[in-house]
């Protein structure tokens, strides 16, 4: 049996695994993100230590913060770009990690990472065109479409997307450093802080922070939606844990689009279209498994 080495590249933490899949994971290490030379370094001597373990990986899946560069044909494929993560901007991600071993390296962002896990063995399962959306300290999403993970320039930045802000009903001006009231200014965990004042966690369930949190959620996804159209919508990340926002955001998905999109899963099925992943906190790491797999083919 091939197995593989994945790296889920998070701002604040790093999740390594040697595995052949969900029911195979042989070894997994969480360790803090600090400085690209002690993070890779501790990432490398990790899956080095598991193929003295296991034998020899048939690739590596790298699935990372970003913004970063997945095109292979780009100068600078594999590089993180522009992030504002002290010391890892234009860093050379992919090239550090290709010293160290010389087999496939797929490298993608954490949410497309994600995405594929999910479709291979989560709950994406069978179909080919969906979106992925992880709602945390930011908003990202990822996309199959027509069985290919989405690309372009770069890659998809749906957290900056604009959403309507009505600010009379809330004046909060955005946590966004570029765009101040996009969709992750407005609806990712540092915006929910410091709007309530509250973390984020212990905001009661009953509360007003969830409605609105609901109404931007389902603003950005109407918009996704119409632009795509996804099969499904799976929804991770540290805020989605508020299992009650699930109900919040279909309703007023189905309430937005205002009958507009007359299909069977938004009209009659939309507890089965948005939904949590199947992979639930391993749907990163997993993901990385996933690009290992797919690059090794």
């Amino acid at each position: 049996m091939s197995i593989f080495g994945g790296i889920e590249a998070g701002g604040s933490k790093f999740v390594c695994a040697i595995a052949s899949g969900p029911q195979d994971i042989r070894d997994r290490i969480v360790f803090p993100t600090t400085t690209p030379e002690e993070t890779i370094g501790r990432a490398i001597n990790f899956l080095q230590h598991g193929e003295e373990k296991f034998g020899r990986l048939s690739a590596i899946g790298i699935a990372s913060f970003g913004p970063l560069d997945p095109n292979p044909a780009s100068g600078t494929f594999g590089y993180i770009t522009s992030t504002p993560k002290s010391g890892w901007s234009h860093y050379n991600f992919v090239g550090a990690i290709r010293s160290a071993f010389n087999i496939p390296i797929s490298f993608d962002t954490d949410v497309n990472g994600a995405a594929l896990g999910e479709q291979q063995w989560g709950a994406a399962t069978g179909l080919d065109t969906f979106l992925y959306m992880t709602i945390g300290t930011g908003i990202g999403g990822g996309a199959m479409v027509n069985g290919e993970l989405l690309h372009g320039m770069l890659h998809p930045e749906m957290g900056h997307i604009r959403i309507p802000h009505d600010f009379e009903a809330d004046p909060y001006p955005g946590n966004c450093p570029f765009h101040g009231d996009c969709l992750e200014g407005m609806a990712s965990g540092p915006a929910l802080e410091k709007r309530w004042r509250i973390f984020p966690k212990n905001i009661p369930p009953d509360h007003p922070a969830w409605d609105l949190e609901a109404h931007y959620l389902a603003s950005g996804l109407v918009t996704l939606i119409c632009t795509l159209s996804p099969q499904r919508v799976l929804l991770g990340g540290g805020v989605m844990e508020q299992t009650q926002l699930f109900p919040l955001i279909r309703n007023k998905v189905r309430e937005f689009l205002n009958g507009y999109v007359q299909v069977s899963q938004i009209l009659e099925n939309i507890d089965s279209y948005i939904l949590p992943p199947a992979l639930g906190n391993q749907a990163g790491v997993l993901g990385s498994i996933a690009l290992a797999y797919h690059v090794a083919q």
